[in-house]
């Protein structure tokens, strides 16, 4: 149950952290975090974010610290066995560098990971990305059977971004598989960085009580 300061199945203006510090342990089912990270545009330094990244650029940016807090806050408001889905893009995915977000002790671990492919050319100065990545991590006890509900879901989703709709925009039929699988009708999923609230949008199609908010 969470105090009444923030409503639930709506969009509201809120600071993510005290959105997630207003909720009680082991609240929700399922937490969606997308974070709002520079490390591929601050290690690769392109230069260009007045024309191609001006919406990206625009956003408030967190720090790692600000980030590790967001992480932390997330799992405890789990229940047990629930579900992190931690949006990552591709630097951080083969640096690794995602996980100097993880408490030092955590009572959760990496269990899967999915891979987006945005069907859209982005920047590289080799390679050219096309997706993004979502960490999965559960709180324990860690388990598949009877809680991971859904095993035809691939671990490459393709389907196009609606960047009309925000910079950020994540894929709502995903993001209802998703929640589908790990959760059941009536149960809480909480997103701390809502953007484009297509979480909201994943949880009134499946039936699951929604709570989030984003500053903007």
């Amino acid at each position: 149950m969470s105090k009444p300061r923030f409503r639930r199945n709506v969009r509201q203006r809120a600071d993510g952290l005290e959105l997630l510090r207003s909720l009680d342990d082991r609240a929700a089912a399922a937490v969606v975090l997308d974070p709002q990270y520079r490390s591929i545009l601050d290690a690769q330094k392109y230069g260009n974010e007045g024309e191609r990244q001006s919406g990206r650029a625009a956003l408030p940016q967190m720090t790692d610290e600000t980030i590790s807090e967001f992480v932390a806050e997330s799992i405890r408001v789990l229940q047990s066995s629930g579900h992190l889905f931690l949006w990552i893009d591709k630097f951080l995915l083969f640096e690794g560098a995602w996980q100097r977000w993880l408490p030092d002790i955590m009572p959760a671990r990496l269990v899967d990971g999915i891979i987006w492919d945005k069907d859209r050319i982005g920047q590289g100065r080799r390679s050219r990305y096309t997706f993004e990545a979502l960490v999965i991590i559960q709180k324990g006890p860690t388990r598949a059977q009877d809680i991971w509900k859904d095993r035809g879901i691939p671990d490459v989703f393709p389907t196009k971004a609606e960047r009309a709709r925000h910079p950020h925009a994540k894929p709502v039929l995903l993001l209802q598989r998703l929640i589908e699988c790990v959760t059941s009708p009536g149960d809480l999923v909480v997103d701390p960085c809502a953007g484009s609230y297509t979480t909201l949008d994943a949880c009134r199609a499946s039936a699951r009580e929604f709570m989030g908010g984003d500053l903007l």
